[in-house]
């Protein structure tokens, strides 16, 4: 058989199985309930960030209250109206706790221990000479607030603010740059997600056919590269497809009035190419592990033992990305230099770079670098997979053929 014919019969094999493995996972009634996993723990975070964000709403508007003699407190509060629209972030609300008259007295500290509500400071004193009660941290932050609010109120003639003339400009290098390192974060993590939660499938469905045999019987009547390869073609075929519903719905939850993400701004290459970008660097990245993992599956001889082994993968995974992200923050340094050339790293740092640069080529060396590990470790998982399968294989049989001698036959 010629070369060509061989490689032809190679590539037909991997695509029967892949549309094979296609087919049978689309068409179950798991991929339905895969499709629909993700919902929940968004629903649940959904519900979880919006409680969150009342609480911290609540918790950023405490109230400081005041105890003066007479209508000081009000011309403290009137002060602090009068300059609130002047001042950086958000004020502080005051609340008048008390009037107070010739030699009364109150006492801040029991008001704090015991039932405040929001009262988390009260100011006393005077407006010449205010006294704040409170904790360290609330003392250090509102100290001068309190000292210039206090200062205005006491002025008999209070000026008006001088108005400030602006010269805006559009945009600064820093600002784009600080944008497009966010963009760079985003897209890793995107990528990390989606890695993450869809080559779990890989596993997933070589564990099955191992446990009733068909790996067997495929490793038998194919190439073990071409059934390496077709699964994991395959596999990423069916994560695609999740993608694109998945995309699909978030699209529709917005038309429908869902409040989108936060728009991020260009990356360095631009929205369409860094979009291509992605697509390639997921495959690529979704490549890279699930022949990890269909080499773990080789190096296994049960379904115990693949699901131990796949741990160490799936930790190395956090640590890849912990480390494309660090690198970001430490550009043309070593550890930049390690995680661009170390394969399974690649794909992040390298989707971070098409965020902060322009330059095309180093794009096409990354995916071509990347392309050769995944056949080699294709290759490798394959070969030590068929070590594994008909050394099983053959001494099955020889113990078979013991037995059939050991019988006695019928007269």
């Amino acid at each position: 058989m010629s070369p060509h014919e061989l490689r032809a019969n190679w590539l037909h094999a991997a695509w029967v199985v892949g549309r094979r493995d296609f087919v049978a996972v689309i068409f179950s009634k798991a991929f339905i309930f895969f499709l629909l996993g993700p919902l929940f723990p968004i629903v649940v975070g959904a519900a979880a960030g919006s409680i969150g964000a009342q609480v911290q709403h609540d918790l950023d508007r405490p109230q400081i209250g005041i105890a003066m003699p007479a209508h000081q407190g009000d011309e403290f509060i009137a002060a602090r109206n009068s300059m609130a629209g002047h001042m950086a972030g958000p004020v502080p609300e005051f609340v008048v706790l008390e009037r107070l008259g010739t030699n009364q007295s109150f006492d801040a500290r029991l008001l704090l221990a015991g039932k405040a509500g929001r009262i988390a400071a009260v100011v006393g004193g005077t407006l010449d000479a205010p006294v704040l009660t409170g904790t360290p941290e609330r003392v250090r932050e509102w100290r001068g607030l309190v000292s210039a609010i206090a200062a205005r109120a006491a002025e008999p003639r209070p000026g008006a603010y001088p108005e400030v003339k602006v010269d805006q400009i559009a945009t600064s290098t820093v600002q784009v740059r600080n944008g497009q390192v966010v963009t760079a974060q985003a897209g890793q993590i995107l990528l990390f997600l989606l890695t993450m939660l869809l080559a779990g499938m890989v596993l997933s469905n070589l564990v099955e056919e191992k446990g009733n045999k068909i790996i067997e019987v495929l490793a038998a009547s194919i190439p073990m590269d071409a059934l390496f390869l077709g699964k994991l073609f395959a596999m990423l075929a069916v994560s695609l497809v999740g993608i694109a519903v998945w995309g699909a719905g978030y699209g529709a939850l917005v038309l429908a009035g869902m409040r989108s993400v936060p728009i991020l701004d260009a990356p360095a290459v631009g929205w369409p190419l860094f979009l291509v970008l992605g697509f390639l660097y997921f495959a690529m990245a979704y490549l890279l592990l699930g022949s990890m993992f269909l080499t773990i599956g080789g190096m296994a001889s049960t379904v115990r033992e693949v699901q131990t082994l796949s741990m160490p993968a799936t930790m190395m995974q956090l640590i890849v990305f912990f480390l494309a992200s660090f690198a970001l923050a430490r550009p043309g340094t070593w550890i930049e230099t390690v995680s661009l050339v170390f394969p399974v790293s690649s794909p992040y740092s390298m989707l971070a770079r098409a965020a902060q640069s322009g330059d095309l080529w180093p794009h096409f060396v990354a995916l071509a670098w990347q392309g050769v590990w995944v056949v080699l470790i294709v290759r490798f998982g394959a070969q030590l997979f068929r070590r594994t399968v008909m050394k099983s294989g053959p001494s099955q049989r020889r113990k078979g053929r013991r037995f059939s001698f050991g019988k006695r036959q019928p007269a």
